[in-house]
């Protein structure tokens, strides 16, 4: 099985600063100032936080910026302890260690243009989309941004900047669901991309407003990861049918690994069931699906062994 990449990439805080009571915005240069790995639209790198815990953050400046870095960090007290470390901990001069830049959530081309649809802190991928279309004129856009309040609201004064006039609707529910954003009006007409990055929810009502549209022409990235491992999980078979192998995958391991480690080779990028590298088609048996990623018509005959299992005692897979 593929190692995750350590950070091992040294760069300087040059700059911390609140960007709302809850999100602390980092700038990140090297120390000298010399450029950086270069990043396409999307790309987030992995940062080592002061307590250990490696996360996952999106770059959201132009990737035409290349002497520095800017990552977004939401505190979150209930989550594994890396946000509150960073937010906490990490002060302007410090060093940490990073990874070079990794995309898994890319700006694919679309002459008929794009719509953004960002929940809290998933703005910060679709921000450097837009800077980066912004800067190189490319196809026009429209973002569709959901908070709770104007307060929480990252980069509100810079989105509300007359650059982005016309082009930018920002929508605060107060947390009360049945305020939300109608998106029906938005995807009724199939037309360009959609790119999607935010809580769960949101993206399960956008993944059913665009059932109607070409898979392809619908990208989404969840901040948070699939949740691959749960208290009940138990052991399951699992048939290969390309070589009729049967492998045992058991109750903490996931479906990519233990064919991994059997010999059998296997495509992944994030393995956190929220880019799509590792869908692979199920042919028989009941899957358990945890990932973010497929549509419902899709779970009917795929599944991502990055993260998902089986309901019933044995699932045959395409491999």
């Amino acid at each position: 099985m593929a190692e995750p990449e350590i950070p091992s990439l040294p760069l300087r805080v040059s700059r911390a600063s609140a960007e709302t009571p809850d999100i602390r915005l980092f700038e990140l240069t090297t120390a000298d100032g010399a450029e950086l790995p270069e990043f396409s639209p999307g790309a987030h790198i992995s940062v080592r936080a002061p307590n250990g815990v490696i996360r996952k953050y999106s770059l959201c400046n132009d990737p035409a910026e290349r002497t520095r870095y800017e990552i977004a960090v939401l505190r979150e007290p209930g989550g594994r302890g890396g946000s509150v470390s960073m937010v906490d901990e990490v002060k302007e001069g410090d060093e940490i260690l990073a990874t070079a830049p990794r995309n898994d959530f890319p700006l694919m081309p679309s002459p008929a243009g794009y719509t953004f649809i960002a929940g809290g802190i998933g703005i910060t991928p679709i921000l450097s989309m837009m800077r980066h279309l912004k800067s190189s004129a490319g196809p026009k856009f429209k973002l569709f941004y959901c908070t709770r309040s104007k307060e929480k609201t990252a980069f509100y004064q810079h989105l509300s900047a007359p650059a982005f006039r016309g082009q930018v609707v920002m929508h605060h529910d107060g947390g009360d669901l049945d305020k939300a954003l109608d998106l029906w009006p938005v995807l009724e007409n199939p037309r360009g991309h959609v790119y999607c990055c935010g809580p769960r929810g949101l993206m399960d009502s956008v993944r059913d407003m665009t059932g109607h549209w070409n898979a392809s022409a619908v990208h989404f990235e969840a901040f948070s990861d699939a949740e691959a491992h749960k208290p009940n999980d138990r052991p399951f078979r699992v048939k290969l049918a390309r070589s009729g192998a049967v492998v045992d995958v058991a109750a903490e391991r996931t479906i990519l690994e233990t064919i991994r480690a059997a010999g059998h080779e296997a495509p992944s990028s994030c393995e956190s069931g929220t880019c799509g590298t590792c869908k692979t088609r199920l042919l028989a048996g009941e899957a358990d699906h945890r990932d973010l990623v497929l549509t419902e018509n899709e779970r009917n005959d795929h599944i991502m062994i990055c993260v998902s299992r089986a309901k019933s005692e044995e699932i045959t897979v395409d491999r």
